[in-house]
């Protein structure tokens, strides 16, 4: 069933946009703000930077680098079931960390389990705000968005206040209980697509409960009343239920009939092979997503920016310590500086991007740039007012990743965004999941954080060349010289006024 085009960009879609931030605020609130918590894991299990670092990277990478797999949880069973789930297993992650023995079992708890869930909130709102949203479709996604820079603007503050009151084994609880209005938020996602799963399990249901089912309706039954000219949505709706049902009858007598012979093996083996070949045809989906060179540029440079833009949320708290810069985490840490201006960057660049003249991805290689010079300086700035300063502008331009959705969809199409942002996330968790430990692992071994953040910042600026060079419109006129299937990868090309 086709999304309706009227109850697109509007009506019910702000409700949905108003869930979806309201779910990335409570999901991503304390991971996202894990800075504050990390010199609490230091000073509790006095294990190394490398080591503790793996905890914070893991609950930001691992629900991306799984974002296939919830992705096609998303299109399987809906966004509101994969919402419920995902409440469960936040809360019950960061509830279960309470009571963490070691960093490894908090790399369990808190890194795997709570990042699982996040990456299944993250894969929901996304999807479903776009089945929403057509012409604001960037502006809806910079709201969604800014849930995670606004929780972690709050959570920073709040972990550290409900620390000093309540301890860190308290804080976990409580953080861990309000995660549980993940469940709330998702009675507000009515699916503009009722995926087929739950029509094959209602006929199954009804097989299984109520035998007289099984008998073939009377033609009355299907007929449309006589004087009415148009069928119903509701009647159709209804037709295709009985059709389905009668399906489901059908094959259930054919296989009474052939049970015990050959036959029956054979439509064994024929069931198994429609399987088959439905896995095939996703992964040769797969496969022809990763031949754009688009699509290929945007997955490097989207990892090489999450390997060196990421370490900093982790790590900015714990460098102004070490440098003797502030005793101890301020009543406004800079992580909640850099949250409240990645929420401003996320709303800033999603209305600039909506703008038809500007060019999405060369946007994007603008502020991987701009936040590639700015972790350059972080080694040379002694001062926490500049550290304030750049945690401002990093944050801002990490705002980036409200971009993501949109120029997935320019590039491959709505259709084929759910596997392609999968895909894309997947890189973007890979390269999270790495950064903070390779960070960690430089300070241990240099007693320094200078060389890590040089690797970081030419990683990200990299990124940004690697962007601009491979998305220059001159690849797609060769592209269209040799006969491509024809792919949009922005409106207008030769008219775009660049500004990266």
């Amino acid at each position: 069933m086709a999304p309706s085009t009227k109850v697109q960009d509007g009506g019910w879609g702000w409700a949905i946009v108003g869930a979806s931030f309201m779910a990335q605020l409570l999901a991503y609130g304390s991971p996202q703000s894990v800075g504050v918590l990390y010199p609490e894991w230091l000073h509790a299990f006095q294990e190394g930077k490398g080591v503790t670092a793996w905890v914070g990277s893991l609950v930001a990478g691992v629900g991306l680098i799984a974002s296939p797999v919830c992705s096609a949880c998303v299109d399987n069973f809906g966004a509101r079931p994969v919402t419920i789930f995902s409440g469960v297993m936040v809360a019950g992650g960061l509830m279960l960390s309470a009571f963490a023995p070691n960093v490894q079992f908090l790399i369990f708890s808190y890194g795997i389990v709570v990042g699982l869930g996040c990456g299944l909130v993250y894969a929901a709102t996304l999807t479903i705000t776009c089945q929403y949203f057509d012409k604001r479709r960037g502006l809806a996604l910079g709201i969604v968005t800014t849930g995670t820079s606004v929780g972690a603007f709050i959570y920073a503050t709040a972990q550290n206040e409900l620390i000093v009151m309540y301890g860190l084994d308290g804080c976990l609880l409580i953080i861990g209980a309000i995660a549980l209005n993940l469940m709330a938020c998702a009675g507000f996602m009515r699916p503009l697509n009722m995926p087929g799963y739950y029509l094959k399990q209602k006929a199954a249901l009804e097989r299984n409960t109520e035998e007289q089912i099984f008998d073939k309706p009377p033609l009355d039954d299907l007929k449309i009343t006589t004087g009415s000219n148009a069928t119903t949505p509701e009647k159709t709706l209804m037709v295709k239920e009985l059709l389905i049902t009668i399906d489901a009858k059908d094959l259930a007598a054919q296989t009474e009939k052939k049970k015990g012979s050959f036959l029956s093996g054979l439509a064994i083996m024929k069931v198994i092979k429609k399987k088959q070949q439905a896995y095939l045809k996703y992964m040769h989906s797969m496969y022809e997503i990763l031949q754009d060179q688009a699509m290929v540029a945007f997955c490097i440079a989207v990892f090489l920016f999450s390997l060196g833009a990421f370490p900093p949320v982790l790590f900015i708290e714990d460098v102004a310590q070490s440098q003797g810069l502030i005793e101890e985490v301020s009543v406004f840490p800079l992580v909640s500086i850099g949250a409240i201006a990645t929420c401003v960057g996320k709303l800033v660049l999603g209305i600039l991007v909506d703008i038809r003249w500007i060019n999405g991805i060369y946007l994007y290689a603008f502020t991987m740039f701009a936040g590639g010079v700015s972790l350059l300086l972080i080694p040379i700035t002694k001062s926490y007012t500049g550290l304030q300063i750049l945690s401002v502008v990093l944050g801002f331009f990490s705002g980036n990743w409200s971009l993501t959705s949109y120029i997935t969809t320019k590039i491959v199409g709505l259709d084929r965004l759910t596997q392609a942002h999968g895909i894309l996330m997947f890189f973007g968790g890979f390269g999270i999941m790495l950064g903070p430990p390779v960070v960690g692992w430089f300070f241990d071994w240099t007693q320094s954080y200078d060389l890590a953040f040089y690797f970081s910042g030419i990683c990200v600026v990299l990124g940004a060349f690697i962007l601009s060079v491979l998305t220059l419109p001159c690849w797609n006129r060769k592209h269209s010289e040799n006969d491509r299937p024809d792919v949009h990868y922005t409106s207008n090309c030769d008219k775009v006024a660049s500004v990266a």
